[in-house]
């Protein structure tokens, strides 16, 4: 089976965000720092950053705080989160947020997404574009 493609936009994503930084203030959560992995979720971190009022992202960090946000751009295949959950403090304070979540997944409690995909096409990025062999957006 050929995989399907679904190509978001810049605005896309400001919005899908926006969805998730009030989904986050919600919940009467407060975080001292974002963390996040370099390869998918250094864009969405930096978004929420600055709409949190966050200053500083940890990167690939060797442990991370349970009162840190951790940030990626998708939830899947739960890999990340169960990679992730092992370096944490408390596990069951982290809260992992994620602009989009695999639809018809079992998502763990502590995860935050502002929507799930349509089905199981592979979300291509603004920021991904040119690892597709496409040219960015001009705006």
């Amino acid at each position: 089976m050929a995989k399907v493609y679904d190509y978001k936009n810049w605005s896309e994503i400001e919005s899908a965000v926006t969805k998730l930084v009030q989904k986050l203030k919600d919940k009467k959560l407060q975080f001292k720092t974002i963390s996040t992995i370099s390869r998918g979720g250094l864009v969405p971190a930096r978004l929420l950053a600055d709409r949190l009022g966050i200053k500083q992202i940890i990167v690939d960090g060797e442990s991370i705080p349970s009162d840190s946000l951790f940030v990626d751009d998708i939830y899947d295949s739960g890999e990340t989160f169960r990679k992730i959950i092992q370096k944490v403090d408390e596990p069951d304070e982290l809260v992992f947020a994620t602009i989009y979540a695999r639809k018809k997944k079992t998502y763990p409690k502590q995860l935050v997404y502002a929507e799930p995909t349509r089905d199981t096409e592979y979300i291509v990025y603004p920021w991904d574009r040119f690892e597709h062999g496409m040219p960015y957006e001009a705006h």
